[in-house]
């Protein structure tokens, strides 16, 4: 499985990790957009609106994973995000997937299985998008009275 097509947005705090994660999803034709905080990260997605998933850290100085969690859920409700965490507790993991989370994952995972949860994420999110353009289109067609 390669993440051809594959728009990843990776937002943690921990400078060498986003560089060596960045390096193992590339070389697998994954494109990967870099954060280091929420803000940066919201700031990013809203410049980026074609991001398929969204790997964030749970842990980070300033606004936190969860918090960062509920704001890209609020602007880009379809955007599929995948929480990483070398601190995994049970009511982040809750809390994360009660907002809207897609997987939890624990720091360092394999990348192999990473992959395959983006790519399940994203064809979870191209599955909502082919959704809401097919209602857009029968909402047209009936607003024209076919």
């Amino acid at each position: 499985m390669d993440g051809i097509n594959t728009k990843v947005l990776l937002i943690d705090d921990e400078e060498g990790f986003v560089s060596a994660l960045e390096k193992r999803l590339s070389i697998r034709d994954v494109d990967v957009l870099t954060a280091f905080d929420g803000k940066q990260g919201l700031a990013a997605l809203d410049g980026a609106p074609d991001v398929d998933v969204v790997l964030l850290d749970v842990k980070m100085p300033g606004m936190d994973g969860i918090a960062t969690l509920r704001e890209i859920k609020k602007a880009h409700p379809i955007v599929e995000v995948i929480m990483l965490t070398g601190h995994a507790t049970v009511e982040s993991a809750i809390e994360g997937m009660k907002l809207g989370a897609y997987d939890y994952l624990m720091k360092p995972c394999d990348v192999e299985d990473l992959l395959k949860k983006v790519n399940e994420a994203k064809t979870k999110k191209r599955a909502h998008q082919e959704k809401i353009l097919e209602a857009v289109g029968i909402e047209l067609r009936r607003k024209r009275g076919r």
